[in-house]
């Protein structure tokens, strides 16, 4: 299954270590109606995983609990094939000098 912009960017984000929605935000630049729908379509497809913070670390942080994604193994082989397809792609196109 090919993956959107959107999910790679995801996928590039949780690999790169950012674990939670407001992270993998500040990281794409894509806003949270666009990544939580994508977190969620991610882990429905199993290439995202996902747990909630402890209620005592959260309360000691005097903030909500937040959720951690982590890619699973899945995620990491599809996301490998997906940037080996897009670099394929990138190189049918040469780059081309400014007018």
């Amino acid at each position: 299954m090919a993956l959107s912009y959107t999910a790679l960017f995801v996928l590039q984000a949780l690999a790169q270590g950012h674990r939670f929605g407001f992270d993998v935000m500040d990281a794409t630049q894509l806003p949270s109606g666009t990544v939580y729908p994508a977190l969620r379509r991610l882990e429905s497809l199993g290439y995202v995983a996902s747990s909630w913070e402890d209620d005592d670390k959260a309360r000691k942080a005097n903030r909500p609990r937040r959720r951690n994604y982590q890619l699973t193994r899945e995620g990491r082989d599809h996301l490998a094939e997906a940037e080996a397809r897009y670099r394929a792609v990138a190189k049918l196109f040469p780059k081309r000098g400014r007018a």
